[in-house]
């Protein structure tokens, strides 16, 4: 047997990294990185497509703050679909395709499609040449919700502008007539586009937002394996990258799905999960654009317990970026981050990015529902392998038959179920990440995310070290805001 093991694994908690001299100053660091081939970040945060992390709400305050999320796919493709068009919709520089409505629509179907798509105003048209705008101001007194929208809308002295409007122009024009939306037209008064002021205002806001090419918030999705139909849908909407997610990525269903979507789409595929050499390769070889490491590291995951595979996150993360040297696909580290250290670690081990579950399920623009236990505020956290999970949609990821609630006894589940602590807004926690990272990286005498993957030595240590690396001998009287024992690792699980 002896002959069988293969080498040793290291986890976060197995290492340190060795200070080195250092002219960093720790707000001098550049944090940007890369997700894919082509998909740069500002900040190296992804948050992970779990049903109780990333939905739109998420994904949108991930992207303004130089990440990126991934909505999860445990809901209808139709559902999925809505919230990417939600991100995309939320935040533009020039919106060149922005929802109208013909005059004869009712004001009730109005307003409920301006509630749906969480949106102020629409541009009515006819035959694309614009004839009026309504605005929630229209609605505001308004008892009658049959009438249709020709009646209350804005239709004298329309504040427009030429369609190559820029974004300083367009500012001046708003605010010299005190107005929220320009409407962009042609010659022929055609609509153009869309540009509102609470656009620019965000631009100077979210300095850092990770935008594409048309000023939007980017956004990620999960798709499972053979799911093509999905995949088409979420491409109509403009997602910015898939995510072929599954617990075992070095499969064939995993390989034949991301070349089935390359050849026919042009969109970058992040796909995972793998912890070896040999699967990052085979991945990378498919034509995945970015690879996801991580078995069974999560908080949540069962994973290794259950069925004896697993491979140490750091040991991990280190064989997939030996695997791709030279490839130019970066190596996503999915699970285990339990602290701002453990990111700092895994970017030093190779990774491009990390993502995380657990750490931001706790926050108020995560999905999962408030619980309050023992006087205190808690958020429900569960992993994508528990039981609910898996009978609302999940165990495709787990290579298990679908079942609904009263066949769960067919599921054999690789995560649990549980709540994680309430942490208020995501700003101010990833702030606290960043914080540590950019210290992390200012000891280590680096100021680059490349720099981070190449010149960073580690030093392995000790039980006793572990010990002495956390708080000691002091009963901690005033918790800080990046520092708990009950804090939760991350994953999928």
């Amino acid at each position: 047997m002896l002959e069988r093991v293969a080498y040793k694994g290291l986890t976060f908690d197995d290492v340190l990294l060795e200070p080195g001299y250092s002219e960093v100053m720790p707000s001098d660091v550049d944090l940007s990185s890369r997700l894919t081939r082509n998909i740069a970040l500002h900040v190296p945060i992804v948050s992970s497509p779990m049903d109780t992390v990333t939905e739109s709400e998420m994904a949108i305050s991930m992207a303004q703050l130089g990440g990126i999320g991934i909505i999860h796919k445990n809901m209808s493709i139709e559902q999925q679909a809505m919230e990417v068009d939600r991100v995309k919709r939320s935040e533009h520089g020039v919106i060149v395709d922005p929802v109208t409505l013909p005059p004869e629509t009712t004001v009730g179907e109005a307003s409920r499609i301006m509630d749906e798509r969480n949106i102020g105003g629409v541009p009515i048209t006819v035959d694309g040449k614009l004839v009026g705008i309504l605005t929630r101001r229209d609605l505001r007194f308004l008892e009658s919700r049959d009438r249709p929208v020709a009646e209350v809308m804005t239709k004298d002295k329309l504040i427009t502008a030429q369609e190559n409007t820029s974004l300083e122009d367009a500012e001046r024009i708003l605010l010299e007539n005190r107005v929220e939306k320009l409407l962009l037209v042609d010659d022929q008064y055609q609509l153009r586009g869309l540009i509102t002021i609470k656009d620019i205002d965000k631009n100077v806001q979210f300095p850092q937002a990770s935008k594409d090419h048309r000023g939007r918030l980017r956004v990620g999705a999960a798709v499972g394996v053979h799911d093509l139909d999905r995949v088409t849908q979420l491409i109509e909407k403009g997602v910015d990258v898939l995510v072929v997610d599954s617990a075992h990525g070095h499969s064939k269903n995993v390989i034949e799905t991301i070349q089935a979507i390359k050849k026919e789409f042009e969109i970058d595929v992040i796909a995972g999960n793998v912890a070896t050499a040999e699967g990052t390769k085979a991945l990378a070889d498919a034509g995945a654009d970015g690879i996801k490491v991580g078995i069974g590291p999560g908080s949540i995951c069962t994973t290794r317990i259950i069925s004896g595979v697993g491979v140490p996150q750091l040991t991990a993360i280190a064989n997939a970026a030996r695997a791709l040297e030279g490839s130019g696909v970066p190596v996503i580290a999915d699970g285990g981050i339990r602290y701002s250290g453990d990111m700092t670690k895994a970017l030093a081990a190779g990774a491009w990015s990390v993502m995380i579950g657990g750490l931001l399920a706790g926050v108020d623009e995560s999905p999962g529902e408030m619980i309050l236990y023992q006087g205190r505020s808690f958020k429900r956290y569960r992993g994508m392998g528990s039981m609910g999970a898996m009978v609302k949609g999940s165990s495709e990821r787990y290579r298990q038959s679908k079942v609904d609630s009263k066949d769960s006894s067919k599921l054999v589940p690789e995560g649990v179920e549980g709540r994680v602590p309430y942490k208020g807004g995501l700003q101010p926690l990833l702030y606290q990440l960043t914080g540590g990272l950019r210290s992390g990286m200012g000891y280590v005498g680096v100021n680059t995310i490349q720099d981070m993957r190449t010149k960073a030595r580690f030093i392995e240590i000790s039980a006793a070290s572990v010990r002495e690396n956390h708080p000691h001998d002091i009963a901690i009287t005033q918790e800080a805001p990046n520092y708990s024992v009950e804090h939760s690792s991350d994953s999928h699980g």
